[in-house]
């Protein structure tokens, strides 16, 4: 398999008047296509810092960080949004779907960023739902429908760019356990039958269960990596 994403030595320090905080310290990993992948460790651990460097949210102090190839710390700001809008999906802990938008609507809205024809937008989008079950809830907005299904359209959102890979932050931290576990049955669905790239960043132990590689770190640095 080939690797989508490699970091080498990989560093981000956060700076105050009173301290310097090194929250991603020296990583260097890989993570091929296809890859079913958990990013674990206590809070303060750096797992969130990592996931937004791999998604260029933030940059790096020093280290490599190569997506798909592409050098994307070397990447003006500019080019880093197209880039992550052609290649990357997010899944946020908080949904962050736009309130004035149906679900279709929202899972659109990444394509119409993309440019794309209006009959592959409407085509794709109902796609998506069907396949997280939101088929018949295409029209509802967000503040009609549960935590869970505003999660499904966060993953069918994720999805419509389709990306090189999606990376998950917390994505079932909000959830109560039965609207976790059927969003981890989506994806795990997802990855296996489409062979999509999912990395998240966790506590959640479902998701430790069901993932095919744990990552563990602890004060920024990597402790443990093991494949199931």
């Amino acid at each position: 398999m080939n690797n989508i994403i490699e970091t080498q030595d990989l560093c981000k320090i956060f700076r105050d008047s009173a301290q310097e905080v090194c929250a991603v310290d020296n990583v260097t990993l890989s993570i091929a296509e296809g890859e079913f992948t958990a990013i674990v460790g206590p809070s303060g651990s750096g797992k969130t810092t990592l996931l937004n460097l791999i998604g260029g949210l933030d940059k790096p102090v020093s280290g490599s960080l190569r997506v798909g190839g592409k050098d994307i710390a070397a990447l003006s700001e500019k080019a880093m949004t197209a880039f992550r809008l052609h290649h990357i999906g997010f899944i946020f802990q908080a949904y962050n779907l736009i309130p004035v938008l149906t679900a279709k609507e929202n899972v659109a809205f990444v394509m119409e960023l993309q440019g794309r024809r209006r009959d592959e937008i409407d085509r794709r989008a109902e796609e998506l739902l069907y396949a997280v079950g939101l088929g018949d809830r295409m029209d509802s907005r967000p503040a009609k429908l549960s935590g869970g299904q505003q999660q499904r359209v966060a993953v069918a959102r994720a999805l419509a760019s389709k990306p090189a890979f999606v990376l998950a932050d917390e994505p079932t931290a909000n959830l109560d356990s039965k609207s976790a576990q059927n969003l981890l049955d989506i994806m795990e669905k997802l990855n296996q039958q489409e062979g999509i790239t999912f990395v998240f960043s966790t506590h959640d132990p479902r998701i430790m269960a069901k993932a095919r590689r744990i990552i563990t770190l602890e004060d920024g640095k990597i402790i443990d990596d093991q494949r199931k």
